[in-house]
């Protein structure tokens, strides 16, 4: 495959499957945004922190109208990016990939990238509304995730490699070896800083529509990049 051809369906995989991601978070996440958000003013209001007037709320909705605005985009961006990441890894690992032709493949890398890069550290750290948390600690949970993503990620290719050099049955060895390795990272690494104070029922609903939202990226990007790699691939 040519090079200028690898990097179009890369780009417009990810762009596609950003697209979908961003949609679908449009219309199953930002409700849950909104409740909220909601429950956020309402703490203001009750606090003296801020008024209840229609220069507050003017300024509110032109703000949340602003954020809506750009969530398809943002969901399109992210795509590129991690469309990117995906299709390079592909690449470098579609002959050792189970299945019988790129689709099969493809779809393959999305769901163990999606195992292992999200839903693994989405189980430690699982997403909350952007208003549940202490803001000062913003900073301090963005870098816990992204180390665990980042563990998580170098331990699958770590345990990838040693299985490719063992034999027969002793191949799992490499599975059982990552497994290990992420229960371990668990009890290791710390825990969430901030006490959930808004209601489970929203917090709980949020979480799951969050994971539709990302299972629906790499659903996506497996399939299409699949699709037209098996297309363009003389």
């Amino acid at each position: 495959m040519k090079t200028i051809t690898f990097i179009t369906i890369v780009l417009v995989s990810g762009a596609i499957a950003g697209f979908v991601h961003g949609t679908i978070n449009f219309a199953l996440v930002e409700p849950y945004l909104d409740q909220a958000i909601g429950l956020e003013n309402e703490s203001l209001f009750a606090s003296g922190e801020a008024e209840d007037t229609l220069e507050f709320w003017a300024e509110y909705e032109s703000y949340r109208i602003w954020q809506k605005s750009g969530q398809v985009l943002a969901g399109v961006i992210l795509g590129l990016a991690m469309g990117s990441l995906f299709g390079i890894v592909y690449a470098l690992s579609r002959n050792s990939l189970p299945g019988k032709n790129d689709v099969t493949r493809s779809v393959i890398l999305a769901g163990i990238m999606w195992l292992t890069i999200y839903i693994i550290p989405f189980l430690k750290y699982p997403a909350n509304p952007p208003t549940v948390g202490d803001g000062e600690t913003v900073m301090l949970r963005a870098i816990l995730y992204v180390s665990f993503i980042a563990l998580s990620g170098i331990g699958v290719v770590i345990f990838y490699k040693l299985s490719q050099k063992l034999q027969n049955n002793k191949k799992y060895f490499g599975l059982f070896g990552y497994v290990i390795f992420i229960i371990i990272l668990f009890f290791v690494m710390p825990e969430n800083p901030d006490e959930i104070t808004a209601p489970m029922n929203l917090v709980n609903e949020f979480r799951f529509m969050s994971v539709l939202g990302v299972s629906s990226f790499w659903l996506s990007v497996g399939l299409i990049l699949g699709l037209f790699w098996k297309k363009f691939e003389k």
